[in-house]
């Protein structure tokens, strides 16, 4: 079993999650925090295996998300 951990990270400028781990080489951005955990999902492992890095059917996506708000 592989694990990695994502973090999401809301960019208020932009207005989109952002998603990014540097063990897999992976950033992508959504407006969703659901649709982005979704991509994640599915482009890890491709992402991986472009990038020639070894893995196992068995990868396991720890995500960690942290988001900031200015009230006043």
């Amino acid at each position: 079993m592989t694990k990695y951990t994502v973090l999401l990270t809301w960019d208020d400028e932009a207005g989109v999650w952002v998603a990014v781990n540097d063990e897999i080489l992976l950033a992508l951005e959504s407006g969703s925090l659901d649709v982005l955990m979704e991509r994640v999902r599915y482009a890890a492992p491709e992402v991986l295996e472009a990038n020639g890095k070894p893995h196992t059917t068995d990868i396991r996506i720890h995500f960690k998300s942290d988001r900031v708000t200015v009230l006043a």
